[in-house]
Order: C-alpha cells, then sequence, then structure tokens
C-alpha cells in the first residue's frame, strides 16, 4: 500500500515553494557560473530580487499569522506586545555600547532562526510518523550538522567573500585540525542518514519524499552557498531563496487552511480569499520597500537610484541618533526572529 505523503498544501505548491528553491538555485548557479561564483558585488536588480522582495518581504509575512489573526493574537497578545518593546530597549542598550555586538548578536539570532526554520519544516513533514527514537535522532541530528557544519567552516577555514549583515559579524579563528574533524562528522553522519533511509525503504516499502527533499535541500543550500562557492551572490541566492520562499509559502497554506474552515474574519478573508495572493504579496512587497527605503534614506545610503524618492531629503545622522534608527529599523526581522519561535506550536493544521 502507498504511502499517503505529508503534503502541508496542495502537493505542488509544496513541491513548487518549499522543496524545489534550494535545488533550483543550486541549477541557476552552475548554468550561469559567471554570474554566481566568487564574487563580491550584487547588482542591484539582483539586490532587489533577493533582499528587498525575499529576505525582507518574508519578514513582514508573518503579520499574517499574528497580529493580522485575531486568534492568534489573542493566544500570543502578551507575547506580541511585549517583544517588540523589549527588543528595542535592548537592542538600543546593546547598539549604544557596541555597534559591532549589536550586528553579531543579530547576526547569531538570525542564524539561529534559519537553522531552526529547517528542523521546523523537517518536523512538519514528520508529523504523521511514528518511528523508532534512533531514527528521529538520526534525522534530528543530521539537519540541525547540515547546517552547523558549514557555519563551523565560516568561523574556523578561509575567509569568506560575504557576510551575513556586515563586515565580521561572525566570529572568526582559523582553526584545520578542529574542521578536518568536524568534516568527517559530517561525510559519516550523511552516510548514516542515507543507510537509515534505505533501510526504511526495503524493510517498510515506502519514503516519507517531502521530509528527504527538506533535508536533502537543506544539505545542498547550506554546503553550497557557505562552503563550496565563495560568492555573496551564490551565498545569498540559495540561502535567501531556500529560507524566505518556504517560509512565505507555509503563511500562505496556513492562511488559505483557516480560510477554507471558517469565513469570519475579514483580514483573513482579503488576504487570502479571491485573489488574496495580489495582496498577500503586495502588503508584504510596499513594506520591505518602505523599510529598505528608510534604511538607505539614513544608515547605507547605498542604492539610491532604487529609493530616489526616500533621498529628495539629504539626512545625516550622528552615532547617538544611529543607537535609536538602527534598533528600531531591525524591530521587524527581530520581532520575526522571535515571534517565530512560538506561532508554529498551535495544536492546529497547517
Amino acid at each position: 500500500m502507498a504511502q499517503k505523503q505529508p503534503w502541508l498544501g496542495k502537493p505542488i505548491v509544496d513541491i513548487l515553494f518549499i522543496l524545489f528553491p534550494p535545488f533550483l538555485c543550486l541549477l541557476a548557479i552552475i548554468c550561469f557560473p559567471d554570474v554566481f561564483q566568487n564574487n563580491k558585488n550584487m547588482p542591484d536588480a539582483w539586490w532587489v530580487l533577493l533582499i528587498l522582495l525575499v529576505d525582507v518581504a518574508h519578514v513582514y509575512s508573518t503579520l499574517y499569522r499574528t497580529y493580522f489573526n485575531k486568534a492568534a493574537y489573542r493566544k500570543f497578545k502578551p507575547l506580541l506586545i511585549s517583544i517588540p518593546v523589549l527588543s528595542f530597549i535592548v537592542g538600543a542598550l546593546v547598539y549604544t555600547l557596541s555597534d559591532n555586538w549589536f550586528w553579531r548578536i543579530l547576526a547569531y539570532l538570525a542564524v539561529y532562526h534559519f537553522i531552526r526554520q529547517q528542523y521546523g519544516f523537517m518536523k512538519l513533514y514528520s508529523r504523521y510518523e511514528s518511528t523508532p527514537t534512533w531514527e528521529r535522532n538520526i534525522d534530528k541530528f543530521v539537519i540541525y550538522y547540515a547546517t552547523i557544519y558549514p557555519l563551523l567552516n565560516w568561523h574556523l577555514g578561509d575567509k569568506r567573500n560575504f557576510n551575513w549583515f556586515v563586515d565580521n559579524d561572525f566570529v572568526f579563528f582559523p582553526a584545520a585540525g578542529i574542521l578536518e574533524f568536524a568534516a568527517a562528522v559530517y561525510w559519516i553522519s550523511i552516510a548514516i542518514y542515507l543507510l537509515k533511509e534505505m533501510l526504511n525503504l526495503f524493510r517498510n516499502q515506502r519514503i516519507n519524499i517531502p521530509k528527504f527533499v527538506v533535508v536533502t535541500g537543506t544539505l545542498i543550500s547550506w554546503y553550497f552557498g557557505i562552503i563550496y562557492f565563495n560568492g555573496d551572490l551564490a551565498f545569498t541566492l540559495l540561502n535567501v531563496i531556500s529560507h524566505g520562499i518556504p517560509y512565505m509559502a507555509l503563511i500562505w497554506i496556513s492562511g488559505s487552511n483557516e480560510f477554507e474552515k471558517q469565513k469570519t474574519d475579514k483580514l483573513v478573508q482579503f488576504f487570502f480569499g479571491k485573489y488574496g495572493i495580489v495582496f498577500f504579496l503586495g502588503l508584504i512587497f510596499l513594506l520591505a520597500y518602505l523599510e529598505e527605503g528608510l534604511w538607505d534614506w539614513t544608515v547605507w545610503k547605498e542604492h539610491k537610484n532604487i529609493f530616489g524618492f526616500f533621498h529628495q531629503i539629504p539626512f545625516q545622522i550622528d552615532r547617538t541618533l544611529l543607537a535609536v534608527i538602527i534598533p528600531l529599523l531591525t524591530l521587524p526581522q527581530i520581532t520575526h526572529y522571535i515571534v517565530d519561535g512560538f506561532i508554529w506550536k498551535k495544536p492546529r493544521e497547517y
């Protein structure tokens, strides 16, 4: 008897927008190596697509699962109010003491969020399984180490042509011996995982396809994005697309499922009903543009051709004001990182 696959939504949506992104990104890099590999600069068009419309926009998609969702807002109201307030206060204090440590803490918080998302997807696709503890432990180790080993390589190996947020936001201390041991553990763990999957297939005549693809996609996006290629565009493509697109798809699937169950929440009807995808994407694209425009106007000043409207009034700020503006502008992503750890624990279908 064929195994029922644990899709989150319609299979085609899961396949195209959750499972396939890392594979499609790798294919693009292989087909156009001169564009992606070993480069330090990202063209404006790619910056708009990857950073503005995916990386920043996916942060705002959390709104549909929290502040725009009546049931979720009632349940998590104390957290949804206190987290932004406390994050801003702590961020402003840290930035005042050290801007380097502000970006470093933010980078590691982001990394933790990215790692946890991959584990979260694996858990979602494992939700109908009743497998032995040893098999679950292998899955858990492999999905985590698929991200940790590339990060160890980033910290302990050669310098990369890219960073997470700003230069030197990660601690760097070369240690070839530790890295060699970490590499051995990496390849052995993959071999054990594949043997476990083959044994499962031979013994039970079934395989959890989406879970297997999530694990494989995580291995591909983190290994090739950080270790194999040494280009900012390659890293950003594999890192951002493999994270942001599946997250937005999960939000859309969750909202669509809720729309099918009840028609009383007007915001749910508006964003997930007929033609809702236009408003769903339109709003988060607009918020992403406004946020990045404020960043460019006040801090970065790197994309004046994209955000010319914001630069009509010249604006220069000193370090004291930066300690307010930067924590304020990072507030959406910090809130997203923290809140995301709570909003998917509801005992309901996704």
